[in-house]
């Protein structure tokens, strides 16, 4: 029998401790990443919601980025929801001029697309992938997909702004799954990571 995944989350910033109480409720042996070595632990990867340029300025500082996306590159599983979405994109709207970012989803993201906090809002999108139900979704100033790679699957939309992709190994969300109590989305990432140790 094949032991359960572990999943990390990033931990520089945002919402860490909901994302490792979910992961752990779909079947994920869950851990924050504090340092690069913890990447050595780890079969894949949370990049949680929080704010994209404070996190990409602690990644920086603490040297994360170059370890990131050599666990990316290496065909590990990314999950990033919110902020996470925008550190997974190989282009940003609206981010510094020198913001850097883990990259290999080719998608453009724009930051703070649905507007500021009080903006804030949910809605129920369906996502085939994670059955006929509708999903609960939380937007805190959240971001979009702007424009989409031809390898890059849309899974959620609302109207014509897409808030859910994948591509290959690498899975983004603009709004936070890790806030609610349905637990598909990762449901779904996790078994992503026990595919990616099968060779699937």
């Amino acid at each position: 029998m094949s032991h359960a995944p572990r999943v990390g989350v990033l931990a520089l910033q945002g919402d860490v401790r909901e994302h490792v109480n979910a992961l752990r409720t779909s079947g994920a042996v869950a851990s924050s990443v504090r340092s690069p070595e913890d990447l050595e632990r780890i079969d894949g990867l949370v990049l949680p919601g929080g704010e994209s340029t404070t996190m990409s300025i602690l990644a920086e500082r603490e040297g994360f980025f170059e370890p990131l996306r050599e666990f990316r590159r290496s065909g590990h599983p990314c999950f990033g929801s919110c902020a996470g979405l925008i550190l997974l994109a190989d282009r940003i709207e609206g981010g510094r001029p020198d913001q850097q970012g883990v990259g290999g989803l080719d998608v453009t993201a724009r930051r703070n697309a649905f507007g500021r906090q009080v903006d804030s809002f949910e809605a129920d999108l369906p996502i085939s992938v994670l059955g006929e139900a509708p999903f609960r979704a939380i937007f805190i100033r959240a971001p979009w997909v702007v424009e989409a790679g031809p390898h890059v699957e849309v899974l959620a939309r609302i109207d014509d702004r897409i808030v859910a992709v994948r591509q290959a190994h690498l899975l983004a969300t603009a709004f936070h799954p890790e806030l609610t109590d349905d637990h598909r989305m990762h449901d779904y990432f996790v078994q992503m990571v026990i595919d990616s140790q099968h060779g699937t």
